[in-house]
């Protein structure tokens, strides 16, 4: 995997594949559910935060070209702490996607398949990414590269065909439950910005590693947009959604679309690109986590440990009791995980490893 490398292209739309799962479950929701009608101005100034941290993270990694966060902890504290750094992320990567499968598969069962057990769901989906897993790690690419673009024109669509639903008062007031509740607890939600974490280990893959700035830059501009205009549907539809919890809020935009008689239920054609959206996610997710494994213990076959990350996955979906201990995970806890392990951890490690290189090279 290392030695494929990624054009810039692809690698903008693998870290705005990330996003997307999150956004089609519960992410519009949550957003709603706690700044209210500054929502969308929560969602500005988060894109404005995250843009300064993303620009400080790209300067920390230029002391260290075409090197990544596990090239980086060695270097910092040798090869234990990058082992451990590297099993952090590989934990995240597979808790996270794994909740976000039982969530977006428990919306599934609700939704179309009221007499099915989650189970079999989610079974299909394993099923699905364990054929994905077999392709290249391109491969998964230029699929999702594909993919990603018919998930932004079904979002567009979704705004643009409810237009007529829309209520321009429900902005009102601009600063919702106030200043604080906007801009100091709405600071949380820059865990929606998870790609981030991704972007750390990019620079060996890329084919053009100077241009990890622009990647970096693009990925989060275009993550806030994108989530600003499917919140927006959401915010200027319905007011319940600020006191409910609607599963697969989106898919339920999605069914007030008509365009006369001839042309209904454009639900269903969108959640399908959203599905298979969600198996590039996966499969993605699952390749990431191989990468860091290889990089930690250097294998000579890495094909089986694929198989292994999709069946922890599955194991993993499948610990919470009902969908309200995973939604529980998904809107309470998988922020803070993502901010944890994206921003703190990740930021911690690049500035003692650039204060460490300049002690270094002082001393020489």
């Amino acid at each position: 995997m290392t030695n494929q490398k990624i054009s810039t292209v692809s690698a903008i739309m693998l870290t705005l594949s990330i996003v997307i799962s999150y956004i089609t479950s519960s992410l519009p929701r949550t957003f709603i559910n706690e700044t209210k009608s500054a929502t969308l101005l929560n969602i500005l100034y988060n894109t404005i935060i995250v843009l300064f941290i993303i620009l400080l993270v790209c300067k920390l990694f230029k002391k260290f070209p075409g090197l990544d966060i596990l090239d980086i902890s060695n270097f910092l504290g040798g090869n234990v702490f990058k082992n451990i750094v590297g099993g952090l992320f590989i934990a995240y990567f597979i808790i996270s996607s794994s909740m976000m499968l039982r969530n977006f598969c428990e919306g599934l069962v609700v939704v179309y398949y009221p007499l099915t057990k989650y189970v079999f769901v989610i079974l299909m989906f394993i099923i699905a990414i364990t054929l994905v897993n077999r392709l290249s790690f391109n491969a998964t690419l230029n699929a999702s590269s594909i993919v990603f673009p018919l998930v932004l024109i079904s979002v567009v669509f979704l705004f643009f065909g409810n237009l007529n639903n829309f209520s321009f008062r429900r902005i009102f007031p601009i600063l919702g439950d106030g200043f604080y509740n906007t801009f100091v607890l709405g600071l949380r939600n820059i865990g929606a910005f998870g790609g981030i974490c991704y972007l750390y280990f990019l620079p060996p893959m890329l084919k053009e590693p100077e241009k990890f700035k622009k990647i970096a830059v693009i990925s989060v501009i275009s993550t806030g947009a994108f989530i600003f205009l499917c919140v927006a549907t959401l915010l200027l539809m319905f007011s319940f959604f600020i006191t409910t919890d609607e599963i697969m809020p989106l898919f339920s935009a999605a069914r007030h679309i008509e365009f006369s008689s001839f042309f209904q239920r454009f639900e269903s054609v969108f959640l399908l690109i959203w599905i298979i959206s969600f198996c590039c996610y996966l499969s993605i997710t699952c390749k990431f986590s191989t990468h860091i494994f290889n990089k930690m213990f250097n294998l000579s076959d890495i094909r089986p440990m694929l198989n292994i990350f999709t069946i922890l996955i599955f194991a993993v979906s499948l610990i919470p009791k009902n969908y309200a201990i995973s939604n529980l995970f998904e809107t309470d806890i998988y922020r803070y995980l993502r901010i944890a392990v994206g921003f703190v951890l990740g930021i911690i490690i690049l500035i003692l490893a650039n204060l460490k290189k300049k002690k270094v090279g002082e001393k020489n």
